[in-house]
């Protein structure tokens, strides 16, 4: 107990000494000490209404006057009255300028609740995605923008990768979501116009597009006219043959090249939008391993296929066999001769997966990020050996891309590699069979 409580108690016990002291004399104790408490319930009632009308004033004033116990109340309740409209001037004022740089953005930025419901947005918000202030306050931003891949992005909670929509009021212009998690599960939504990109990349994959068409042509013509000359090779002088054979082997390549580069365009302008198959993966695996066997008679490898699984995948049938078809050809390719190779296509509580594990020369863990650009070579040296495209790691991460999997490489010099292509669950379909095939070669 403070030194002033005590105070304030033995003032108090004081006055009821008096007053007990006072009823003696007068001989009413009773009565005396019922005045004294009387008046004293009073006066606190008083200055508790006193207290009661200060506060719920609407703007702040000088507390009223008094003295002892109720003084002190009174002027320590108005301090932290100062301090409190202080405090909540100075965060409003860093509200307001933090909301004015916001609107200064050009960008859209959206504050929602777990459930969706719009707290704030900036005015960039407003002229991208057509919300009206304050009406929409409150209301759940999937109901404005009425895309139900947008809804389905904003209740997946997976978020590493940006959504790219149509405006809602505007369907030539291209937004770019990206979506973070913050508090509570709250959303902070960042909406960008990236409809120039947009059109950019559309250039680009027209062009080579119309690029590739127009080279077909002409190196069609040109391999038709090597084969002829290469055929009758013995009536030409001994110095054109040499030349003959690498003009050969290079219009083969370039013919390649054009080739990977209108499948990658294919499936990169085909997105998802193909029909939804029954692939039957392990009659793709099965082919694709007796084709790298066909082609691999000079290196003499172990090309092993496990089938752990018999579920099927819902996707295109061409592009996943394109994909695994990549994939174990570059095993074969750098992979030295009698080395082993491992297929195996299995399955687990989060999904199916392809792999493919070799004994090759391995990647540097500092290519690994990179290898599935276009043309990105880790050793640019061994491209004339190999004789590859560059192309068909691309080609493997579009077509990932379209079945919603993701594509995961183990590497180290020396030590070989392991490419492992995951699918989700929810486009596994379980077929009738469940037993484990094994084949070798």
């Amino acid at each position: 107990m403070n030194r002033k409580a005590s105070h304030y108690i033995r003032l108090v016990l004081m006055c009821l000494a008096f007053a007990f002291v006072l009823g003696l004399v007068i001989g009413e104790v009773a009565w005396t000490l019922v005045v004294v408490l009387g008046g004293y319930i009073c006066w606190t009632l008083y200055q508790a209404f006193r207290l009661h009308s200060w506060l719920y004033q609407s703007e702040i004033t000088i507390p009223p006057e008094g003295s002892g116990l109720w003084g002190e109340i009174f002027d320590g309740i108005h301090r932290l009255q100062k301090d409190h409209y202080r405090s909540r001037d100075r965060l409003q004022a860093m509200i307001n300028r933090i909301q004015e740089s916001t609107n200064a953005l050009r960008d859209a930025v959206v504050m929602t609740d777990s459930m969706g419901a719009m707290d704030w947005w900036n005015q960039a918000a407003d002229r991208m995605l057509g919300f009206k202030h304050p009406t929409d306050r409150g209301q759940l931003i999937y109901n404005l923008i009425r895309t139900p891949i947008f809804k389905r992005y904003f209740s997946s909670k997976k978020y590493q990768e940006p959504l790219l929509i149509n405006a809602p009021n505007n369907p030539n212009i291209k937004l770019q979501v990206q979506i973070t998690l913050f508090g509570e599960d709250d959303r902070l939504i960042m909406v960008q116009d990236v409809t120039r990109l947009y059109r950019l990349e559309q250039m680009r994959r027209d062009f080579v597009s119309n690029v590739s068409h127009e080279l077909r042509t002409p190196l069609t013509v040109i391999t038709g006219y090597l084969e002829t000359l290469i055929d009758n090779a013995d009536s030409l002088p001994e110095r054109w043959r040499r030349p003959l054979r690498q003009m050969e082997q290079q219009s083969q390549r370039m013919e390649a090249l054009v080739n990977d580069l209108l499948l990658l365009s294919k499936i990169e302008n085909d997105g998802q939008n193909f029909v939804q198959k029954d692939v039957d993966i392990q009659r793709i695996l099965h082919t694709i391993c007796h084709d790298a066997r066909s082609l691999n008679t000079e290196k003499q490898h172990r090309i092993n296929l496990e089938i752990a699984s018999e579920a099927h995948l819902k996707g295109n049938t061409t592009q996943l066999q394109s994909a695994f078809s990549n994939i174990l050809l570059n095993a074969v390719k750098y992979t030295p001769a009698n080395g082993e190779i491992n297929v195996r296509w299995y399955e687990d509580d989060k999904g199916v997966h392809f792999s493919v594990q070799d004994t090759g020369i391995g990647i540097d863990p500092e290519h690994i990020p990179r290898l599935t650009e276009r043309f990105y070579r880790a050793d640019p040296s061994r491209a004339s050996e190999t004789g590859g495209t560059g192309l068909g790691l691309a080609i493997v991460k579009h077509v990932l891309i379209n079945h919603e999997g993701e594509l995961e490489i183990q590497s180290r010099i020396g030590q070989g590699s392991v490419f492992i292509c995951h699918f989700p669950i929810k486009r596994v379909i379980q077929s009738d069979h469940s037993e484990t095939s094994t084949a070798a070669e």
